[in-house]
């Protein structure tokens, strides 16, 4: 698996709980909630090459991709 790039993210508390709670409702993390947001958001603009997520996510239902 590729490398996997820590940071630091400060968020408001209202944006967090948002976050959390969809995050349980897409039954995902929350880190892999805004991994996925980002990713979608970046395919959208043109900024990143749809494909299939990195190796060893899964999916919203918490089957294996690909």
């Amino acid at each position: 698996m590729a490398e996997r790039k820590p940071f630091l993210l400060r968020l408001d508390p209202t944006v967090y709980e948002a976050l959390q709670r969809w995050a349980g409702d897409d039954l995902r993390s929350l880190n892999a909630q805004i991994e996925f947001l980002l990713r979608r958001m970046l395919i959208d603009q043109g900024r990143l090459k749809a494909g299939p997520p990195p190796e060893g996510r899964t999916t919203r239902r918490g089957g294996k991709t690909g």
